[in-house]
């Protein structure tokens, strides 16, 4: 069975490795990735990371359409809280008319960062205050160009006119992302990679399909080929993520001590630290078809978006080499 594979790439900045080195493998993987047939390649949004090239995905998403041809490009994703809806939707109506149907709108509910970038991003802002589930809404009203009268901002048109508009997408990890996105009919993608239960997968699945049975459910699954199954499993036998549980009630994803302490230096909270595992699918391309199948039959899914966190930029392009084999023609799913 084949499937839309798209890739997820951080531009990580690995050991003794320069911003500028980190950000031309992102330009190169994109390169690559139109070759070996992969659908879709998206950029992410992290801020005040020392490990992480990727602050502004808009910008990043420009560069990499005029350096390809042919694959969809977009954000995984911008991270709305910070931003005004009406800027958001010009920004991507702009690139849209640059490349026609190559260009898509993922967005995200976390802040991509920690205190002190969270509010540098927000100091001087209006509208703060208003909630992501707002915001995601007018966002896509802009992007439509379907304002309804009674909004305050109404008369408001996010321009350039562009023949099609940009897709948009919700990214989370939980059933509550998954009902906003059904109710904002909205395509949503499952961050598999930061929450590996199948129970909450699940869930999110029905929730969604139950409101918005048309709607486009993707899976984002952190991965790793190798030649060999020993090899895959010794490549990715310490990746694990921490999760930080606030006295406030709120936890926080990181996949580093480092980050912990970066964390740790930002806040006044208290908080606890639990290491967890999480699903990585690590072994040959034939071990992880198999699993993606299994994936794609039970919860009826042919879309997936891969993350490999790795840290080796050699054994990671061979990896997506590797997956690009299961990049042939979907069948269609009843």
């Amino acid at each position: 069975m084949g499937y839309k594979l798209g890739i997820l790439d951080q531009s990580p900045i690995f050991s003794e490795e320069t911003t500028e080195e980190a950000l031309e493998a992102t330009v190169q993987l994109a390169q690559k990735a139109e070759g070996w047939g992969y659908n879709r390649f998206w950029v992410s949004e992290h801020h005040q990371s020392l490990d992480l090239a990727g602050s502004s995905p808009e910008v990043l998403i420009s560069y990499l359409l005029a350096k390809t041809s042919s694959i969809k490009i977009g954000s995984g994703g911008v991270m709305l809280q910070h931003y005004s809806p009406y800027k958001v939707a010009e920004n991507f109506k702009v690139l849209s008319a640059l490349a026609p149907d190559r260009v898509e709108l993922g967005v995200g509910k976390a802040p991509g960062g920690f205190s002190l970038s969270t509010n540098a991003l927000q100091y001087g802002g209006a509208g703060s205050e208003i909630v992501f589930d707002k915001r995601f809404k007018t966002l896509q009203e802009f992007t439509s160009d379907q304002l309804p009268e009674n909004h305050p901002l109404y008369g408001a048109k996010a321009l350039p006119e562009t023949k099609k508009n940009p897709p948009i997408y919700l990214l989370g990890a939980s059933k509550n992302s998954a009902r906003l996105a059904a109710e904002q009919r909205a395509n949503f993608v499952f961050a598999r990679f930061l929450n590996g239960n199948d129970e909450v997968l699940q869930e999110a699945v029905s929730e969604y399909r139950s409101i918005y049975p048309h709607g486009v459910f993707s899976l984002a699954i952190a991965s790793f080929a190798a030649e060999t199954q020993a090899e895959a499993e010794k490549e990715t036998s310490s990746y694990k993520i921490y999760k930080l549980q606030l006295e406030s009630g709120r936890s926080i994803s990181v996949q580093s001590p480092e980050q912990i302490e970066l964390f740790r230096s930002q806040t006044e909270e208290s908080f606890e630290v639990k290491e967890q595992e999480v699903e990585l699918l690590a072994g040959s391309t034939d071990t992880i078809k198999e699993e993606l199948d299994r994936l794609g039959d039970i919860f009826q899914i042919n879309e997936f978006i891969l993350h490999t966190p790795i840290q080796n930029r050699k054994k990671r392009f061979k990896s997506f080499e590797l997956l690009g084999q299961l990049t042939a023609p979907v069948l269609e799913r009843t």
